[in-house]
């Protein structure tokens, strides 16, 4: 690849995706189009924005125009920008309807113009829906139970079917839920190590049963840099850190990471239609690009809190 274009770059997954790539491949030039939305942040990119390869363009997925521009002379394309976070789908699904759905369908639309040599499509094990025992493999039904998760499910559908009907090299990752630098202070892991920092107490939905698996973005970025070197078009790659926890054993280690006692944790109610267990079987990945997760869950927890204590400057201006 010469030429590449990451949308959203500007966002939590998209920004750590751009420095793990502009280190590991600086012969290849990046292009970055972001809306810069409230998550969508330039300061996330600080140092990378002097060096040579390394393009921003602002514009929105949603226009053909603005698209056009960020694709020409690209080899490759990889979808990061989103909406994601399931409370405010909840509240207002609008936005995730535009940006998760029709901004793809632009995205496809103009990849197919331009003879895109391969399109990756960033979705979530969300699309599963929950599963009860075992976990989620490749070919599993797709059952999304919020608007969050059903845009993203219609956004890869939609960008797979540029695959079998018009050819164009799509290939589809989902991954568990991420965490590390960088997140924005809305997500439970940063949220929560922002309110200890600050004092506050740390709001657990429910009862705290709900189980996650939890990756470190910077895991999933060589993960997805895989796909995009070895991955086969057509194909859809589920990256999971092998980190099932529930969500009060979540809380724990985190405020065993800070010194801090469970008096800290605050219930509130829980959320609507809050998915039970996400699980995902990761054994083609790693079975066919021979990728697999290095960082264990308590040393990228440590890692994330040592970056939220040293980044006051960064995260200070983003709560309330």
């Amino acid at each position: 690849m010469q030429k590449i274009l990451i949308t959203g770059g500007c966002g939590f997954i998209g920004c750590n995706f751009i420095r793990h790539f502009i280190e590991k491949h600086p012969e290849t030039e990046v292009v970055n189009l972001d809306k810069l939305t409230y998550a969508g942040r330039k300061e996330n990119l600080q140092g990378i924005e002097g060096k040579s390869n390394y393009t921003f363009i602002k514009g929105d997925i949603c226009s053909a125009a603005d698209a056009a521009k960020a694709m020409q002379g690209c080899d490759a394309v990889i979808n990061f920008a989103a909406e994601s976070h399931v409370d405010r789908a909840i509240a207002d699904a609008d936005a995730f309807v535009k940006t998760n759905f029709f901004g793809v369908k632009v995205l496809c639309e103009e990849a197919k113009k331009q003879g895109i040599e391969k399109f990756i499509q960033i979705s979530t094990d969300e699309v599963y829906g929950q599963i009860q025992k075992g976990s989620s493999k490749e070919t599993n039904a797709l059952h999304p139970r919020n608007p969050y998760s059903a845009a993203k499910a219609a956004g890869e559908l939609l960008a797979m079917s540029y695959y079998s009907t018009y050819g164009l090299p799509v290939i589809v990752t989902r991954s568990s839920n991420n965490y590390g630098p960088f997140q924005f202070p809305e997500k439970v892991i940063p949220v929560f190590i922002t309110n200890l920092l600050q004092g506050k107490k740390v709001p657990l939905y429910g009862e705290g049963k709900n189980v996650r698996d939890w990756v470190f973005v910077m895991d999933n970025c060589e993960a997805i840099d895989s796909v995009l070197q070895k991955g086969k078009a057509g194909e859809i790659y589920n990256i999971s850190g092998g980190n099932e926890l529930q969500n009060i054993q979540l809380t724990k280690m985190i405020l065993a990471e800070l010194g801090k006692g469970e008096e800290m944790i605050q219930r509130v109610t829980d959320r609507l239609g809050h998915d039970l267990r996400y699980s995902l079987n990761s054994g083609k990945i790693k079975k066919e690009l021979g990728w697999k997760p290095r960082t264990a869950f308590k040393e990228g927890l440590h890692k994330t809190v040592q970056w939220y204590k040293e980044n006051e400057k960064w995260w200070k201006p983003l709560v309330k």
